[in-house]
């Protein structure tokens, strides 16, 4: 009898621990895993990352991971906010019409200086097959990778809706020598 017992503990044990992991990774915070260069050097192929579900409220500048396709999330970084006006002329990013500071670029367009090449090539969004309008719509964002010559986003493949949006990284903790919290 005591036997039966001490099975019965541990079915509960495991059991509540199952349903304790599936809650919290369902509505409060959920692993992911970077999956191809288009952060650079923000995050890097494999890194993982914890992303918050609990916010609903995102600002510009934010990194989020959501549903890019039926199969795929993508993790990008928030750059227009829904009214925004969002164009790039000669590398310089305007919101609104006015310069927004991107320093999270700087180390990957020092090194592309040297080519000649812009980092991020001139566009407006109202001009972008993807996009085609003057702000971004209500309930909507425009997103980009940081390693922008090699970003697959909002310039091909439009506006992210805010329901797609699975939730902000809240911290990286792998590898373990960039642990962040976000």
């Amino acid at each position: 009898m005591k036997f039966l017992k001490e099975i019965l503990e541990w079915v509960i044990v495991v059991a509540v621990s199952i349903a304790l992991y599936f809650a919290i990774t369902t509505y409060v915070i959920a692993p992911y895993t970077v999956k191809g260069h288009s952060m650079d050097y923000t995050f890097a192929d494999n890194d993982k990352v914890f992303i918050s579900k609990l916010s609903s409220d995102y600002d510009r500048g934010d990194e989020i991971v959501f549903h890019a396709n039926e199969t795929d999330d993508y993790i990008k970084r928030i750059i227009g906010l829904p009214g925004d006006t969002v164009e790039v002329i000669n590398d310089v990013l305007y919101i609104n019409g006015k310069q927004f500071e991107e320093p999270y670029l700087e180390q990957k367009k020092s090194e592309l200086k040297s080519s000649g090449t812009n980092f991020t090539p001139d566009f407006n969004i109202e001009y972008l097959k993807s996009t085609q309008s003057k702000q971004v719509p209500a309930g909507h964002y425009f997103v980009m990778g940081d390693n922008r010559p090699n970003s697959t986003d909002s310039r091909a493949f439009g506006f992210v809706k805010a329901e797609d949006i699975v939730g902000k990284v809240w911290l990286r903790y792998y590898p373990f020598s960039s642990f962040k919290q976000f």
